[in-house]
C-alpha cells in the first residue's frame, strides 16, 4: 500500500505543472486574440475614455506578465476572477461555474454509464463469437457509431423522440430525465463504439494465452475461465483508456450542451466566447483541463492498484 502511495503522490506532483501550462496556453491565446470584452460590454454612448476606464478597471490595460500573474495569484486564493456579461456584470466566475457544473457532471456521469455498459458486454459477446453474424454486426455498429459525429447523431435523435414522438423534452433541463437522457445518450453512445473495440481485441488475445488453453485443459466450467480469468484481465486496457475518454466527454459536452441548450459548462463556455467574456471562459477551460488532469490520474491509479507492477516501474 505504501508503494500506492507513493505512486498517487508523484502523479499528483506532476499532474500540477500540466495544470499550470494549460492556464497559460489559454491565457495567452485569449490575449492575442482580436476579440475585445470590453467592446462587449461598453455602453453605446460611451467616450474613449470611458472605454479606457473600463479597461483600468478590469485590467485589460496592464501587460500580458502583469495580467497572467494576477491571474495566478488569484487563482491559489480561489479566485477566478467576475464575469463581465455572461454570468451577469461583477457576477464571481467560480459562482457561475458551480452553477453549471453539476449539469455538466450529469451527463457525463450517464454517458460514461452508457458508454460502458454498452461497450463492454458487446465487446466480450462479440470476442467470443468472432467471424459469426454477430460479430460482424457488432463491428459495422462500431464502424458507424464512431464515424458519426456528435452533432449530428443528437439532431437525429432530437427529431426522432422530441420532434415526431414528443417523448423527451428538446432542449434545457426541467431537472427530470426527460432532459438529460438526450444530451447524455449523443454524449456516450459514439465513445460506446471505441469501448466495444477495445474490449473486443483485448478479449480475443487473452481467450489465447496459453493459461487459458490450461484451464480449460483441467475441465473448469467455461463460462468461470471467461467471467473469472479472461474478462478481468482485458479489461485492464480499457481501464488505462479511461483519461481518454474523459477528454472525449468533455469535448463532446461542449458541442452537445451547445445542441440542445443544456445548461452546462460546455453551454457556458460557447457563450462566454461569443460575449467574449475572457473570465469566464478561462474558468471553464481550467475546469474542463482539471476533468481531463484528473481523468488521466484516476485511470493511472486504477491501473497501479489492479497491476502492482506499474507501480514500480
Amino acid at each position: 500500500m505504501a508503494d500506492l502511495i507513493a505512486y498517487v503522490i508523484r502523479k499528483i506532483i506532476l499532474a500540477i505543472p500540466v495544470i499550470i501550462l494549460a492556464t497559460f496556453i489559454v491565457f495567452l491565446m485569449l490575449y492575442l486574440t482580436s476579440s475585445d470584452p470590453i467592446q462587449a460590454i461598453k455602453p453605446s454612448h460611451a467616450s474613449a475614455e470611458d472605454i479606457q476606464k473600463l479597461r483600468e478597471k478590469y485590467g485589460f490595460d496592464q501587460p500580458f506578465v502583469v495580467q497572467y500573474g494576477k491571474f495566478l495569484w488569484n487563482l491559489m486564493h480561489g479566485d477566478l476572477g467576475n464575469s463581465i456579461a455572461v454570468g451577469g456584470r461583477n457576477a464571481p466566475v467560480l459562482d457561475v461555474l458551480m452553477q453549471r457544473l453539476p449539469n455538466t457532471l450529469q451527463i457525463m456521469a450517464i454517458g460514461l454509464t452508457i458508454s460502458y455498459s454498452l461497450g463492454i458486454p458487446l465487446g466480450i459477446y462479440s470476442a467470443l463469437r468472432q467471424n459469426s453474424l454477430g460479430d460482424r454486426s457488432v463491428m459495422v455498429f462500431t464502424l458507424v457509431a464512431y464515424a458519426m459525429p456528435s452533432f449530428w447523431l443528437g439532431i437525429l435523435l432530437a427529431m426522432l423522440f422530441a420532434v415526431y414522438l414528443g417523448w423527451l423534452d428538446l432542449q434545457g433541463t426541467t431537472g427530470g430525465w426527460n432532459s438529460i437522457i438526450l444530451p447524455a445518450i449523443t454524449l456516450g453512445f459514439g465513445n460506446a463504439a471505441l469501448t466495444t473495440r477495445m474490449m473486443r481485441s483485448s478479449m480475443l488475445e487473452v481467450i489465447r494465452q496459453d493459461y487459458i488453453t490450461q484451464l480449460r485443459s483441467r475441465g473448469l466450467p467455461e463460462r468461470e475461465i471467461i467471467f473469472k480469468h479472461a474478462v478481468k484481465n482485458a479489461i485492464l486496457p480499457v481501464i488505462t483508456v479511461i483519461g481518454l475518454d474523459i477528454g472525449w466527454f468533455v469535448g463532446g459536452a461542449v458541442v452537445v450542451e451547445t445542441l440542445f441548450l443544456f445548461p452546462g459548462i460546455g453551454k457556458l463556455l460557447t457563450d462566454a466566447i461569443l460575449a467574449a467574456d475572457f473570465p469566464v471562459v478561462q474558468g471553464c477551460i481550467l475546469v474542463l483541463a482539471l476533468f481531463v488532469v484528473v481523468g488521466n490520474l484516476a485511470a493511472d491509479i486504477l491501473y497501479a492498484y489492479v497491476d502492482p507492477r506499474v507501480r514500480l516501474g
